[in-house]
């Protein structure tokens, strides 16, 4: 327990909770929408901004910050028309991402610090700045979530209903995106580009195993998320591993868990029938 008394730890953990209810709003709406491909290839194409970044010498979080917002809008963009399929433009950003990053972090000279924290993260460098930005980020999504739940709602679960409705349905999706894109780009440093996707989705999937509904599953996947990082992060903290893979590692051993506790359920469900 002594470990809580050092400032860096407490960031660490007030970071978890941030990132915890932010993963729980836009992993749960990219898991509904079977769009988790599209949160991997924005992460991955981000690698180029971080590229550009290192060899320009500007700020790497601000430069994958604003690669990650053209390729979402980009993805957007080339398959409204359904032109050219998602799964296809995905591909192709991903691919000219991280090629981009490849080629300007060769071309840099010398080291190029802070790389490794990108790929795989260390939320245990979190800083009293980067809690500033992801709890402004937070509030605003959850403020959007809130205000626009019901049409949220039914553009996930049934996106052709609601547009018959009279729900702008391609503004919410290109919103989301948005906020995936940014989220993704925070969160980089602190979980790394190589884990991110499952931080963003393995929760989710654990609470769709005990509900469908789509607040329930918010709520749900953010309370499990908390738990499994803030003891990844413990237990990387005294085993001196990267906390990244041990949050990872403990969200995976958790979907194991639910997974038996869901079968030992309906199985006794059958029984009683």
């Amino acid at each position: 327990m002594e470990i809580l008394q050092y400032t860096f730890f407490q960031n660490a953990l007030i970071g978890t909770l941030l990132i915890s209810v932010a993963a729980a709003i836009i992993g749960t709406y990219i898991v509904t929408r079977r769009m988790v491909f599209i949160a991997g290839g924005i992460t991955h194409a981000s690698f180029g901004g971080l590229g550009i970044g290192y060899f320009t010498g500007i700020s790497p979080t601000l430069s994958a910050l604003v690669f990650a917002i053209l390729t979402a809008l980009g993805i957007d963009i080339i398959t409204r028309n359904k032109r050219v399929r998602e799964d296809s433009a995905i591909a192709i950003f991903w691919a000219i991402g991280m090629a981009i990053g490849i080629i300007f972090i060769f071309l840099t000279p010398g080291y190029t610090p802070g790389l490794s924290e990108f790929l795989f993260g260390n939320i245990l460098t979190i800083t009293t700045s980067d809690i500033a930005i992801f709890a402004t980020y937070s509030l605003l999504l959850l403020l959007f979530t809130t205000t626009l739940y019901r049409p949220l709602l039914y553009t996930a679960f049934d996106p052709d209903f609601a547009r018959i409705i009279g729900i702008k349905t391609q503004l919410i999706n290109t919103t989301m995106m948005l906020f995936i894109a940014i989220g993704v780009v925070l969160s980089i440093r602190l979980i790394g580009i190589m884990l991110l996707l499952s931080v963003l989705t393995l929760p989710q999937i654990i609470a769709e195993l005990f509900t469908t509904r789509l607040h329930s599953m918010m709520i749900l996947s953010g309370i499990i998320s908390l738990i499994c990082c803030s003891l990844g992060l413990i237990i990387s903290t005294f085993y001196a591993v990267p906390a990244g893979a041990c949050i990872v590692i403990v969200l995976a051993i958790g979907y194991l868990i639910a997974r038996l506790l869901h079968l030992m359920l309906a199985k006794k469900a059958m029984n009683r029938q």
